[in-house]
């Protein structure tokens, strides 16, 4: 824990994340990364020289039988205020249009409800759990499946809802995540989505976890080559 708190102050504080008094969003999906953000930052919260308060933003995207309680009981555990979003996103994606490839529409579906959420409870700060072996992914699937070289931002802002997406996990490894999440007993609610597991970002980190195991210093070198972007060389 000391480590991932540690990564955790040094990004907020040198990239200027979290200012002064700002209200600090934190969507949580009840998958580990997003529980140990929730988790840290309100450790973070308590010895931080910057003051912020925090709310934590759940999407029900409407599965039955998810156990949202998991989620709420957590939150109750660590005084943490939580905003619960129902909407009929399932229905819509596997019954209505019945996607063969539903993940970017549930994806996109799920920003958009969370961002109008946020910005209705007077956000302009929403911390999402994305770490770096996300990033890594994000880059393979975006050269892969759309042809283009990128992968998402520390901090992006949003000119149309007048908020910023913050990472302040993004230089935190899943292996560390995972770590304090076994460490401190953070629960994790299970995914009732009916292609969990068998997403084309599965794929990706399989295929990674390929590159890391055959190639070692691979892994190093994608995470340098997504934080430089000086250095980018292409065909004009």
């Amino acid at each position: 824990m000391k480590k991932i708190l540690g990564n955790l102050r040094k990004t907020i504080q040198e990239n200027n994340l979290i200012k002064d008094n700002d209200k600090v969003a934190v969507g949580v999906s009840g998958g580990k990364d997003s529980m140990v953000l929730l988790y840290a930052l309100k450790k973070l919260q308590r010895f931080s020289p910057i003051p912020f308060e925090m709310e934590a933003f759940f999407v029900n995207i409407g599965f039955k039988d998810f156990p949202i309680n998991i989620i709420e009981d957590f939150c109750k555990s660590i005084d943490v205020p939580l905003n619960i979003i129902d909407s009929q996103i399932s229905e819509v994606v596997f019954d209505i249009r019945n996607e063969s490839n539903p993940c970017s529409l549930c994806a996109n579906m799920r920003r958009g409800v969370l961002h109008d959420a946020v910005v209705k409870k007077g956000f302009k700060i929403l911390a999402l759990g994305h770490h770096q072996d996300d990033a890594v992914e994000t880059l393979f699937m975006n050269m892969i499946y759309t042809g283009r070289i990128n992968t998402f931002q520390m901090n992006t802002y949003l000119s149309r809802k007048d908020i910023n997406v913050i990472r302040p996990f993004i230089t935190a490894t899943e292996k560390d995540i995972i770590h304090v999440a076994k460490e401190n007993n953070i629960p994790v609610a299970n995914n009732p989505c009916p292609i969990d597991k068998h997403t084309k970002r599965e794929e990706i980190k399989s295929l990674l976890n390929e590159f890391y195991t055959r190639y070692p210093e691979s892994r190093k070198n994608f995470v340098t080559a997504i934080s430089n972007s000086k250095q980018v060389q292409l065909i004009k």
